[in-house]
């Protein structure tokens, strides 16, 4: 997604688009656009991209976020990570979002952030090379 994104901590519903929400002890933790919490006078620490893995992966699978979170951690770049229903969200320091971008280009499979590979020759065993987590 374009745009830089924080996190903000409100009492109640601000008049922000929210990309994300959780209700925790402390308050409503929102995700949202930097200029609107700078519009809206919203305190925040770290700003960040937003990258979107658009392999559709499931709630259930196992092995996903550790190896996402593993390979921006080889290379010093946190990491918080949204699930949706149907991908995941990470969100990265916004001055090391190219960094982590190329490291996810390297260490995971092309279709993982919408990189589809063009074989010279599409086998079943070629295809499932590109599309196996094994590699991490």
């Amino acid at each position: 997604r374009d745009g830089r994104y924080v996190f903000v901590t409100a009492d109640a519903l601000v008049d922000a688009v929210a990309q994300a929400s959780v209700v925790e002890p402390e308050g409503l933790s929102l995700v949202v656009c930097q200029e609107d919490a700078d519009r809206l006078g919203l305190r925040y620490d770290f700003v960040a991209r937003w990258i979107m893995l658009t392999v559709h992966s499931s709630l259930s699978a196992v092995g996903l976020t550790a190896a996402v979170s593993a390979a921006l951690a080889e290379v010093g770049i946190s990491c918080n990570v949204i699930a949706g229903r149907h991908h995941d969200h990470l969100l990265v320091p916004a001055a090391r979002a190219d960094d982590a971008l190329a490291t996810l280009a390297e260490r995971l499979p092309a279709p993982c952030l919408g990189r589809v590979p063009r074989l010279a020759l599409a086998t079943p065993a070629a295809v499932a090379a590109h599309l196996s987590l094994s590699a991490l």
